[in-house]
């Protein structure tokens, strides 16, 4: 009985896979092409056209890009006030450290925040190159002639804001500041070792 059933089943196969009408190629291709088929098929599996219009982010994940920056710029802020001050043999005190921090961390933080939010607009990136090109010069001006109480006052901020000008711009933009200015420093001489 199980042998039966196995030719029986055998039989069956073989005759699936053999079609009933034999049609060449090129029948067969034509016949596509007079259905659409194929056009159906591609239509319904094409990704929607997608306009540039995206979601706004909700105010929490906007305040969470803007931490993302804040955090890493207050460090770099505080270090390079501790660096200004040994590379001038002062040990500032923490509640000096502290004093310039309340005063620098809330338009620190506006001023991220803002950016950040309006990264993609022309108009922010124009204002970060030409920020990021009064910014680096005057940052090396002030390291090879400033008088040292000036360097210490607004060297820090200048290499914060610099720093940051250069992360937010667009590669082609942060490159091309970094050109002009390293093309400006080399002009005039200046120098960026302390």
């Amino acid at each position: 009985m199980a042998k039966k059933r196995q030719t029986t089943q055998g039989a069956q196969a073989t005759q699936a896979q053999k079609p009933l009408v034999e049609i060449s190629e090129d029948e067969q291709w034509r016949l596509i092409e007079q259905t659409g088929v194929l056009r159906k098929i591609s239509d319904t599996q094409k990704p929607e056209k997608t306009t540039d219009n995206v979601e706004p982010l909700s105010l929490a994940d906007e305040i969470f890009n803007a931490v993302v920056f804040i955090v890493p710029l207050t460090f770099f802020l505080i270090m390079m006030d501790i660096l200004i001050h040994q590379q001038y043999a002062r040990q500032p005190t923490a509640g000096e450290i502290a004093g310039r921090l309340l005063t620098n961390f809330p338009i620190l933080s506006i001023f991220v925040f803002y950016t950040t939010r309006h990264k993609a607009n022309p108009r922010t990136q124009l204002a970060l190159f030409v920020l990021s090109l009064g910014v680096g010069p005057r940052m090396i001006w002030l390291i090879n002639r400033g008088s040292w109480l000036v360097n210490m006052r607004q060297c820090p901020q200048f290499a914060t804001i610099w720093l940051y000008t250069v992360v937010q711009l667009n590669l082609s933009w942060a490159l091309l500041t970094l050109v002009i200015i390293g093309a400006w420093a080399w002009y005039t001489g200046m120098k960026l070792v302390l």
